[in-house]
C-alpha cells in the first residue's frame, strides 16, 4: 500500500478502533496468477503486537483450499474533501481530495475443518451480532440440524505478519485547513464525512505545530 510518511500509523490501538467499528473485511489471496477476494465477517483479538483474526468460507469458496499467504484489507471511514473549506485555497492552488482510514494486514491462512473450532467461529459470530441486535438467537451444538451445517463450511485462523495502517486525515495541511474542512465535513447530512471530520479534529489534537 502507498503510504506517505504523514498518513502513516503504526499504534494498534487505530486498528482496534478500525475493527471495533466494522469487522467485515476483503480477504485477497492469488489463484493461478490471478487475484481472488472474499468479504467476510470476521472475529478479531489482540495482545500486544500479536494480532489474530478468525473466520470461515462457504465450503464452495475455492479461497478456503487457498494454502499461501493473503492480504486482508480492514476498510474504515472515507469522505471527499473540498477544496474550497481550505483556508488557504486560493494562493496555494488547492485541489480536491479524498480522506481514509484503512488497514492492510498480511500473512498465511491457516484453514480448519475441526468441529469444535468451527462451532466456536459460528457461535461467537452470531453472539457477536444477534446482540447488537437485541435478539436471543443462539447456536445451539446439540442439535443435530445446527451441527450438520458445519460441514458447508471452512474456518480460518490469520496471524498477520505486517501489519500496515494508513489515516490520511490532511495531516499534510497546516491546522487551520484541517479545522476548515472538518468543519464542511461535519455539516454534511450522511454519517460517514462526520465521521472522518471527528477523527480529522482527534489526530489534529496530538499535533504540535498549532
Amino acid at each position: 500500500m502507498y503510504t506517505p510518511r504523514a498518513f502513516a500509523e503504526t499504534d494498534l490501538h487505530w486498528l482496534d478502533r478500525l475493527m471495533a467499528r466494522d469487522a467485515f473485511v476483503t480477504l485477497v489471496s492469488t489463484d493461478a496468477g490471478e487475484p481472488f477476494a472474499s468479504h467476510l465477517p470476521v472475529l478479531y483479538s489482540r495482545q500486544g503486537n500479536r494480532v489474530l483474526v478468525e473466520g470461515h468460507w462457504a465450503g464452495a469458496n475455492p479461497q478456503a483450499r487457498h494454502a499461501g499467504t493473503a492480504l486482508m484489507i480492514v476498510h474504515g471511514p472515507h469522505a471527499y474533501v473540498s477544496p474550497g473549506w481550505y483556508v488557504d485555497k486560493e494562493p496555494a492552488d488547492r485541489v480536491p481530495t479524498w480522506n481514509y482510514a484503512v488497514a492492510h494486514l498480511a500473512g498465511r491462512l491457516e484453514a480448519s475443518t475441526d468441529e469444535a473450532f468451527l462451532a466456536g467461529i459460528v457461535d461467537r459470530l452470531s453472539r457477536q451480532h444477534e446482540s447488537a441486535l437485541g435478539s436471543d438467537w443462539r447456536y445451539e451444538h446439540e442439535r443435530e440440524g445446527q451441527r450438520r451445517q458445519l460441514r458447508g463450511i471452512v474456518g480460518f485462523r490469520f496471524e498477520p505478519e505486517r501489519i500496515e495502517l494508513k489515516f490520511k486525515l490532511s495531516q499534510n495541511h497546516p491546522a487551520a485547513n484541517v479545522r476548515g474542512a472538518a468543519a464542511g465535513l461535519a455539516a454534511l447530512e450522511q454519517a460517514r464525512p462526520r465521521e472522518i471530520a471527528g477523527l480529522m479534529l482527534e489526530r489534529l489534537g496530538d499535533r504540535t505545530d498549532d
